[in-house]
C-alpha cells in the first residue's frame, strides 16, 4: 500500500477514520487462477456461504487449484463441496480459458481497464463484476469502483448516507474525491462493512 493512496485517501475525513480502524490488505497470496476461481464461487452467495465453500472446494483440490486440477475433479464431488452445477461449469471454463490465453498479472500488463474485462467477460461465467474483482484483488489496478458489487454499495451508503439509499451517480460523486486510489478505498470500504 502506497502512501501516496493514504494521503489522497486522508483527505476524505470518512476515509482517514477507516484508514486508522482498519487493515484490508490481508487477504490469502492466492494465484491468479485461485483468485478467479473465489470470485466466480463467491457470485450470488453471502460471505459466509462463499467462505464456506470456497474452503470445501479448494480442500477438495487439495493438491492445488489450477486449470488441470479443475478439469480433472469430478462434477458430483465438485456440487457435493456446495458449488451449484452451473458453476462447476463456471470454474472449468474458467480453467480451459486459462489454458488457452495468458490472464497473469505479466499477460495483462499491457492492457487498459477495460480491455481486461473485455477480455475475461468473454469466458461465460465471469461477468462485470467478477472481471473487476480480477483488476482490483489480481492485477491491483489502483483505480477500479466496482459498484456492482452490494457491499461497496451498502458501505458506501452506511458511511457517506447515514444508512439511506444513495444513486450509483452519487456513490460515483461522493467517489470522485477518492481517484486515482479508488481500489484502495474500496478496500477499506469492504473492510468497515465486514466488520460491521
Amino acid at each position: 500500500m502506497n502512501d501516496d493512496a493514504h494521503d489522497v485517501l486522508r483527505e476524505d475525513p470518512v476515509m482517514a477514520g477507516l484508514i486508522e480502524h482498519h487493515d484490508p490488505f490481508s487477504e490469502a497470496d492466492w494465484s491468479e487462477f485461485e483468485r478467479l476461481c473465489v470470485s466466480i464461487i463467491n457470485q450470488q452467495l453471502s460471505t459466509a456461504s462463499a467462505a464456506a465453500v470456497k474452503e470445501r472446494v479448494f480442500d477438495l483440490l487439495a493438491g492445488g487449484v489450477t486449470p488441470d486440477s479443475v478439469l480433472a475433479a469430478e462434477d458430483a464431488a465438485l456440487r457435493e463441496a456446495g458449488l451449484s452445477e452451473m458453476k462447476v461449469e463456471y470454474l472449468r471454463n474458467a480453467a480451459r480459458a486459462f489454458q488457452e490465453r495468458d490472464f497473469t498479472r505479466e499477460g495483462l500488463a499491457d492492457h487498459s481497464d477495460a480491455e481486461v474485462v473485455e477480455r475475461l467477460t468473454e469466458i461465460k461465467g465471469v461477468g462485470d463484476w467478477t472481471a473487476r474483482m480480477y483488476l482490483l484483488f489480481v492485477l491491483e489496478r489502483e483505480d477500479v469502483l466496482p459498484l456492482g458489487d452490494l457491499a461497496v454499495r451498502r458501505g458506501i451508503e452506511q458511511l457517506y448516507g447515514d444508512g439511506g439509499e444513495l444513486t450509483r451517480d452519487e456513490m460515483r460523486e461522493i467517489a470522485e474525491a477518492w481517484r486515482p486510489y479508488r481500489s484502495v478505498a474500496t478496500r477499506y470500504i469492504w473492510a468497515a462493512y465486514e466488520s460491521a
